[in-house]
């Protein structure tokens, strides 16, 4: 089978899916991150009432046209205990932020533009005019006005909003649920005492925590032997759980204690297609198992990191409805990269300030693929596409953000 290119495998994966369309309703303050399924209608009117803007004087303006206008104050609205009576010629009532503004009173006198006078009256300093520092009501919506629209991702404003216009509880979309399978005689779980031969398993927690930041609930499988039965087990509980996407990680490739590939398709998985012309990552299993997605990432954790960028960001995007992050960008490359053979890659570097209209990139001179410290300390990966011309410094290259 021939290497795939990045692009068309992409494409490919998610051509074969579809956004869920189950839905749920969810506490307001569970809803940061999620993607709203309908229309949001504002319950009430927001003010419900004309409001004062400041504190001041509600007063009429006709009565205070002149600087040097005096009026009796006849009471006082506050937030929450307004006025109950009617503002009539040459009064005012004393008024704070957010009350209701009296019956009768058409604007606000700023209090420090007010003189008290010993008699319980006031006399003006400045020139009002009509209207001034009142928020009328409705201003910012008025009950039934759609403020929210399906399909964005709520965020802090939005919840806000949401709540302003009475709505305890929304509607959403249900997250994708990605089960996570690690597989191999030589893991061992973080904090275990690895024996010899072993190493620690670290790839579950970066793949975890990029679904978790893409939307995604997490089914943590464990980590499974190389043994056929054990992996079908957890195949099983994947299925019974009505995972949306397995994740594997390891084993996808053919060699003679590579048993991921074969079991699952055994199990009754249409493979789709793997081998991607990408270094790293270029083991990527995709395939389904009835409507349960599955992609085999590799072992190697940057080769499963980058994968999970190029690959899995998208799938939880598409399935969850929610818009991918803006991960390319351009910079001057700041060392020279040799040209590039057929496979597409992605070199771990980071971002310098460039003194100009974009940044610049310096590459880190060993790219082994077990060096996780090293894309760790990364800002982006240098994208190079099959057969890239060699680059010298001060050329233009597309990057991969990995924190946009």
């Amino acid at each position: 089978m021939s290497l795939l290119p990045v692009e068309d495998a992409l494409a490919r994966l998610l051509a074969a899916a579809r956004p869920i369309d189950a839905t749920e309703e969810i506490a307001l303050h569970d809803a940061n991150g999620r993607v709203l399924a309908a229309d949001l209608s504002a319950r009430l009117t927001q003010p419900p009432f004309d409001a004062s803007a400041m504190d001041g004087y509600a007063l009429r303006a006709g009565d205070a046209a002149a600087v040097g206008s005096v009026l009796t104050v006849i009471g006082e609205s506050a937030a929450g205990h307004g006025f109950s009576g009617k503002v009539g010629p040459g009064e005012t009532v004393r008024i704070f932020t957010g009350a209701p503004v009296p019956d009768g009173a058409d604007t606000i006198l700023l209090q420090e533009d007010a003189e008290k006078l010993d008699d319980g009256r006031i006399r003006t300093a400045f020139a009002v005019a009509k209207g001034r520092h009142i928020r009328p009501r409705g201003q910012d919506f008025a009950e039934g006005d759609v403020a929210l629209a399906a399909g964005i991702q709520l965020d802090f404003s939005h919840l806000t909003l949401a709540a302003a216009m009475n709505h305890a509880r929304l509607p959403v979309f249900r997250r994708p649920k990605i089960a996570i399978l690690a597989t191999g005689d030589e893991l061992v779980s973080p904090g275990s005492a690895p024996g010899p031969s072993q190493i620690i398993g670290s790839n579950t927690f970066g793949i975890a925590a990029l679904a978790r930041d893409n939307g995604a609930e997490i089914l943590d499988l464990g980590i499974v032997p190389d043994d056929r039965d054990l992996l079908l087990n957890a195949v099983k509980r994947a299925r019974e759980c009505r995972a949306d996407v397995l994740v594997t990680l390891g084993g996808a490739s053919v060699g003679d204690h590579d048993l991921v590939q074969p079991t699952l398709v055994s199990a009754g998985m249409q493979l789709d297609f793997w081998r991607i012309a990408m270094r790293p990552g270029k083991p990527l299993m995709v395939g389904r198992l009835d409507e349960m997605h599955v992609l085999g990432l590799p072992g190697n954790p940057i080769s499963s990191l980058v994968c999970g960028l190029l690959f899995l960001e998208p799938l939880l995007c598409h399935l969850g409805h929610r818009q991918p992050r803006q991960r390319m960008a351009m910079a001057r490359s700041h060392t020279a990269l040799s040209a590039n053979d057929k496979r597409q890659d992605y070199v771990r570097a980071r971002l310098m300030d460039g003194g100009g209209d974009m940044p610049a990139v310096e590459s880190f001179g060993k790219q082994d693929s077990s060096m996780m410290r090293i894309f760790a300390q990364s800002d982006c990966l240098i994208v190079r596409p099959p057969y890239a011309p060699a680059v010298v410094a001060g050329d233009t290259v597309p990057v991969l953000l990995l924190r946009p």
